[in-house]
């Protein structure tokens, strides 16, 4: 069994104590020779220029391979692909094409009345640039607009059908989840690599506030061991065993890719790569 690829999320900056933890994440990361990694937009697409700076520089500066987040909120159908021209021309060749979150205080997405109506749309148009590989979100579980879990699998084989080239799904706490989804796109017709998200959880109760905006499950199992640990001091080891055993059962699993939602908080997420046995080998130097 090969090892598995690796790829981590970053955000954008909104300030210069930001910048700072952007780029002390990257350059902490980018040793672990990540297939790729990507770049978010904020809610409501509130953050597209920083994002498209922050893809530049990561391009330029460090030799990985980015994959931009693109998506269909607060913008017309020409001004995103205007977008995505100036990634191409950048020399990004990847995108994260979503439909979005809502604009902060709207209650849901509603398109841009000379916009992309969903991100089949945008997938759709993309790919007819031929300039990029294509990957769309997924949800192992629910998404909060899905009508059930089959929605949200037929929904993601439109967007396959559309011209995306992989799906990368919302994080989880249990690989049976992931396993079971996995098993549904296979039986839809989907055939494009499934990457598993992973959230190293740096802080439980976030990570709880986050896994309800999003539809995820939080298992109480979960819940107590994280409770106990606040009070034992013991939250950094939880969160790496967790974390890692997670992975580990993925892997055993047939997972052949893992994709780190780090919150530009990279010290977790490195010490997960590295118990996994994924860091690579550091070059001997020659010794006179």
């Amino acid at each position: 069994m090969s090892a598995p690829r690796i790829s981590f999320e970053f955000f954008p900056p909104q300030g210069l104590d930001a910048s700072f933890k952007l780029w002390e994440t990257v350059q902490a990361l980018a040793p672990l020779d990540p297939a790729f990694v990507s770049v978010t937009y904020g809610a409501g697409g509130t953050t597209r220029k920083l994002t498209h700076e922050a893809v530049g520089a990561i391009n330029r500066n460090y030799g990985l391979r980015v994959a931009a987040h693109l998506t269909c909120v607060d913008a017309t159908k020409a001004e995103t692909l205007e977008i995505a021209a100036a990634y191409a021309e950048a020399g990004v060749t990847e995108i994260v094409a979503l439909r979005g979150d809502a604009p902060k205080g709207a209650d849901r997405f509603t398109p841009h009345p000379e916009g992309f109506a969903s991100s089949v749309d945008l997938v759709a148009a993309l790919a007819a640039t031929g300039r990029f590989r294509i990957r769309v979100g997924a949800y192992p579980e629910p998404h909060p607009d899905a009508a059930d879990a089959r929605a949200d699998v037929r929904f993601l084989k439109r967007k396959i059908d559309a011209g995306a080239t992989s799906a990368i799904t919302q994080f989880f706490f249990d690989a049976d989840t992931f396993f079971r989804f996995r098993d549904a796109c296979v039986a839809e017709g989907i055939t494009v690599p499934i990457i598993p998200g992973i959230l190293p959880i740096q802080s439980w109760a976030g990570t709880k506030r986050f896994a309800a905006r999003c539809g995820t499950r939080v298992p109480a199992r979960l819940d107590e061991a994280f409770a106990t640990a606040a009070r034992d001091g013991r939250e950094d080891l939880l969160a790496l065993t967790q974390c890692t055993t997670l992975c580990t059962r993925l892997i055993e699993g047939g997972v052949e890719d893992l994709h780190f939602y780090t919150l530009n908080r990279p010290h977790l997420t490195r010490e997960v790569v590295r118990a996994l046995g994924l860091a690579p080998e550091p070059a001997l130097e020659k010794v006179a």
